[in-house]
């Protein structure tokens, strides 16, 4: 590829870097704000929350004990691109609109998927973060139309995309005009099978060394294993992750989407206190409701 379609970019660590998305072009760190809650500073943004919206009593139970373990952004999929059609699709819009109660009713901002780009404009008057999946992370209309808003936007790394694709995708948000993004290692498709995807915690320092923008880990995709969530998780934060993204469901045995990879409320309870312990250890403390 010609270096033009990278408008003059620097060679850092073997990846070609787009020019808004480079550290050289901007050396400080990019403060994302969401809600009142800042990603990128020295402070750890835990988001949690059920993998799909249900139904309000999952959603507003689940809400209530991540918010008391720690956990200052609500995740929920109201929109679920699954691998078969005939799988649990999520509730549309009626998701959305409980995930915006939620989040009134516990005081936390909410993040939820936006797979369409008929849907952005609808999605992003109830929440305060969109997030591009795996699946679209090379959506380039659906990029283009959530870069000419100035919400936040939550970037997930394509499930085989090189480090330089997936600085490329964030660079057509970048684009547009809108710099509130946030980086997500949620792990890539290899030979591996023992795990849903391989992890790649490498991801976390190589990018936070090529850009300026935060990075945090999503261990619950990364592993596809609820009792792997722990340890990469405390690993994440031990590479430099700027916050972690995780799934917990109030009863995972009876979750309709990925109950398998969904933290309980008492593990959950669990790894914040030992993620407080990890944080303190690399000279870094977990974001913590006012």
């Amino acid at each position: 590829m010609e270096s033009n379609d990278y408008n003059d970019p620097a060679i850092m660590g073997g990846c070609s870097v787009p020019v808004r998305v480079n550290r050289k072009s901007k050396p400080d760190a990019t403060i994302v704000n969401v809600g009142g809650i800042q990603f990128g500073s020295s402070e750890i943004v835990i988001i949690a929350g059920p993998c799909a919206v249900e139904n309000h009593e999952q959603l507003i139970e689940t809400a209530r004990i991540v918010k008391k373990a720690g956990a200052v952004i609500l995740r929920g999929g109201a929109f679920k691109p699954r691998s078969s059609p005939y799988n649990f699709q999520g509730l549309g819009e009626e998701g959305v609109k409980m995930l915006r109660e939620a989040g009134r009713e516990t005081g936390l901002p909410i993040v939820t998927e936006v797979m369409d780009t008929r849907m952005v404009k609808f999605v992003a008057e109830y929440a305060d973060m969109l997030q591009i999946g795996s699946r679209n992370m090379q959506n380039y209309p659906l990029l283009k139309e959530v870069g000419m808003l100035r919400k936040p936007v939550l970037l997930k790394r394509g499930m085989m995309a090189t480090i330089e694709e997936y600085l490329l995708a964030a660079e057509y948000i970048l684009n547009q005009g809108n710099e509130q993004v946030v980086l997500c290692e949620r792990g890539i498709r290899t030979f591996e099978t023992t795990t849903r995807n391989t992890l790649d915690l490498s991801a976390v320092p190589m990018l936070k060394h090529l850009t300026h923008l935060p990075v945090i880990v999503d261990p619950s995709h990364g592993t596809g294993h609820r009792w792997m969530v722990p340890p990469m998780a405390k690993a994440a934060v031990a590479a430099g992750a700027d916050g972690l993204i995780m799934e917990v469901h109030y009863k995972p045995e009876e979750a309709l989407c990925d109950g398998y990879q969904s933290l309980s409320p008492d593990e959950f309870t669990r790894l914040m206190a030992d993620l407080k312990k990890v944080g303190h250890a690399v000279g870094r403390e977990i974001y913590q409701h006012e």
